[in-house]
Parts: C-alpha cells; sequence; structure tokens
C-alpha cells in the first residue's frame, strides 16, 4: 500500500474548489469528546432511525417528516419505547403519519436495544462512542451492525458524522480514491479492507495533523465529480 503525500491530496482538493479559504470553509468539524459523551440516548436513537428511512428514499421528504415521528416514539425516549408490545410497533407501523415501512419501524425497536444495553455497559452510548478508540473507528461502525438493526454499509458511518463524531465516510468518491491506491481491494466492508482504511487514514492524520473528518472530505473534494 503506497499512499500519496496528504500535502498533495489537500492541494489537489484546493485547486478544485477555489482556493484553500474555500476548501477551509467546506470542512465539517467534528464535536469534542466531552460534547459527544453529553449527547441523550434518545438523539442517538433519532439519528439513526432517521438515516435508516433516508436509505434509498429522498432525504427531504423524510426529515419533513420526522416531526411526526419525533411525535409517534415518544421522542425517541429509549424507556417507553422498551415498554411497547409487538401489537402497539404493528400498529406505529401502518401509522398514516409517518412513512410506513414495517421493517423500518421494526428497526427503531432494535436500535433502541442496543443503544439501551449499551447504556447499562457504558453508562450511556454516547459514553461509550466519546471513548471508542480513534485507530478503530470501523469497528464502531462493526459495532452498530452488529447488534443494530440496518446500520450497516454507511449507514451507520452518516449516522454519526451526523451526530458530530470524529469518522471518515466511504463515499463513493472516497471509495474510488482508496482502491485506486488498492488501500481496498475486494469487498469494501471485509475486515481487511477496513483495516487497512483504518491505516491509511492514521497514516494521514501523522502527517496532517487534521482529524478524520477533514480528512475524508478532502480526499473527496480531491476527486470524483465535484469541482466548483
Amino acid at each position: 500500500m503506497h499512499l500519496e503525500q496528504f500535502d498533495a491530496i489537500y492541494q489537489r482538493a484546493a485547486e478544485r474548489k477555489g482556493g484553500e479559504a474555500q476548501l477551509e470553509l467546506l470542512l465539517s468539524t467534528p464535536l469534542c469528546k466531552d460534547d459527544i459523551a453529553a449527547i441523550s440516548d434518545d438523539r442517538w436513537l433519532s439519528a439513526f432511525s432517521m438515516k435508516v428511512f433516508q436509505s434509498g428514499m429522498s432525504w427531504k421528504v423524510v426529515r419533513n417528516k420526522w416531526p411526526n415521528f419525533e411525535e409517534l416514539f415518544f421522542g425517541f425516549k429509549i424507556g417507553p419505547l422498551l415498554m411497547l408490545s409487538d401489537e402497539h410497533w404493528e400498529m406505529k407501523s401502518t401509522d398514516k403519519r409517518i412513512i410506513r415501512h414495517h421493517s423500518k419501524v421494526m428497526s427503531i425497536a432494535a436500535n433502541a436495544q442496543m443503544i439501551y444495553e449499551a447504556g447499562i455497559e457504558h453508562g450511556s452510548f454516547g459514553k461509550m462512542v466519546a471513548n471508542w478508540p480513534a485507530e478503530d473507528i470501523t469497528g464502531l461502525w462493526l459495532y452498530l451492525k452488529k447488534h443494530g438493526q440496518r446500520l450497516g454499509g454507511n449507514t451507520g458511518p452518516y449516522s454519526l458524522r451526523q451526530m458530530g463524531v470524529d469518522t471518515f465516510i466511504l463515499s463513493s468518491d472516497v471509495e474510488a480514491y482508496l482502491r485506486s491506491y488498492n488501500v481496498i481491494e475486494g469487498g469494501r466492508d471485509t475486515k481487511r479492507s477496513l483495516a487497512q482504511c483504518n491505516q491509511a487514514f492514521a497514516h494521514w492524520q501523522q502527517q496532517s495533523g487534521r482529524c478524520l473528518t477533514h480528512i475524508s472530505q478532502i480526499i473527496a473534494f480531491s476527486c470524483g465529480d465535484n469541482r466548483v
């Protein structure tokens, strides 16, 4: 695995985006660990649920409907949701105020259970995420995929990014770039590919001193179809 120097990636991204100042304006900065730890369990469940519903659907349509989801699912508070019977979940999945998709609605129940169990072990879901080692961020992706429901692929990582967690994302542009340098070979979500990605991003972090979020976004801006 022979990686391009991060300075070269950065300069190419800056040229494509109209200069360094313009590029910096496009970067989103993650929250600090204390702020991540302080996020309440209901906000994690809301974020995961929104991304699950946005998968394969118009993000805007889901966002516009979200106040109805918040109302129907008790503000995504874990305790009340865990007390619902199967019959209650069935009724909620057919409620006309939300997007009626049975398996996506049932993922709310499964992910509420995941968040509850993480809270027992770590104090809260936010504390678990905040203390997850940055050099193994894909381990957190795999945790969400294994213990949650419908959080595999990019759904989990996009949810984490939305919540301010420092993570790279294997968007189509980033994945294509990493494949061009053989960081990813074969399946994108194999343990080998994810370990190679962790290694590459750790290397660029050492070179640049930047967070994973910035590195990921700069790589995306350096390639693909997103010139100014």
